[in-house]
């Protein structure tokens, strides 16, 4: 896989220094069952790396010693963390809201066949990728198969009260761009997922969640191949809209790695760009327990204008519409 980070700095993109922190995000392992093509990550399979135990403590204990009431889980597929499910069972029993992020066909593989169940006894938000309504654009980023999965576990979802009205289940999907470009527009694309799910399938959804494609490991490498990294890289900084600054994620969310290394966002974890304070370079969640983040200085580079560029991104959708 090619290499992206030293493209990417020095940067022009502005300071900004972090606000109140809100949300936990954790990383709980690569392993997943997927190989998407958009992946920031670069999950699948083969990937070995996990959370252990003594780390989702300390998760644990970090959420109860700053009363933070948002944790969100990612991966790879979060779910095959040998430990995801004990880590939203003492989550809820903190009262902290829970995340999930879900590739949807993870519900439907050996072993995982109650995680639906699981999911909805804790009231558990899932938040769904589904790059298209369309087979081919999905099965193409996502792998043979995919959607004829994914419409499966979304129908499994309805069926046990997700995505529809009262039900207090919270149902969300995720939209990437196929290939280099913005995504469009989110309140008509969520008028059209819902009409092409709705009368397709008869599936329901609460929300769709625009999120642009950064250019870092898979889909970083992916655009060296084709010759087009420094034409997207102009892209995003051409579609820079100052007024997304206020609204980045990285000003209220905390990202934590496998081994409990603290990044600004997931987009710098993948790069390795560490949150920097006055206690550490490398500060672990551990180590910082006790420590005030607020107005810390954000760690940037040039993908960070992928998250301001035109409507702007973030790990909720669009920043603004």
């Amino acid at each position: 896989m090619l290499e992206t980070t030293h493209l990417l700095q020095p940067s022009t993109f502005p300071s900004i220094s972090r606000g109140k922190l809100e949300t936990l995000q954790v990383n709980l392992g690569f392993r997943c069952n997927l190989s998407c093509v958009h992946c920031h990550v670069n999950a699948g399979p083969k990937r070995k790396e996990e959370m252990d135990r003594r780390t989702v403590e300390d998760v644990l204990t970090f959420l109860q010693r700053k009363q933070l009431q948002r944790l969100d889980l990612t991966g790879g597929a979060p779910e095959l963390n040998e430990n995801f499910r004990y880590l939203v069972k003492q989550a809820r029993e903190l009262g902290v809201h829970v995340i999930d992020r879900c590739n949807l066909v993870i519900l439907l593989e050996k072993g995982q066949e109650d995680l639906a169940d699981f999911l909805a006894r804790h009231q558990v938000e899932i938040v769904a990728s589904l790059p298209c309504y369309l087979e081919e654009n999905v099965d193409q980023q996502r792998g043979k198969g995919s959607y004829a999965g994914s419409i499966d576990a979304l129908l499994k979802l309805n069926r046990l009260g997700y995505g529809m009205p009262e039900s207090g289940l919270q149902l969300n999907l995720v939209y990437n761009p196929l290939g280099p470009c913005l995504p469009p527009p989110q309140a008509p694309l969520e008028a059209e997922y819902r009409m092409q799910l709705l009368e397709r399938y008869g599936i329901h959804f609460n929300q769709l969640m625009t999120i642009t494609n950064m250019p870092i490991q898979r889909f970083g490498s992916y655009l060296q191949s084709k010759g087009e990294f420094n034409s997207y890289l102009q892209l995003l900084r051409d579609a820079y809209q100052p007024g997304n600054l206020e609204y980045v994620m990285c000003r209220s969310l905390l990202s934590v790695d496998w081994r409990g290394f603290l990044y600004d966002c997931d987009f710098n974890q993948m790069l390795k760009i560490h949150l920097k304070t006055d206690r550490s370079m490398r500060p672990r969640l551990r180590d910082l327990f006790d420590c005030e983040l607020e107005e810390l200085q954000i760690q940037v580079a040039e993908h960070c204008y992928g998250c301001t560029a035109g409507q702007g991104s973030s790990c909720g959708g669009a920043l603004n519409e």
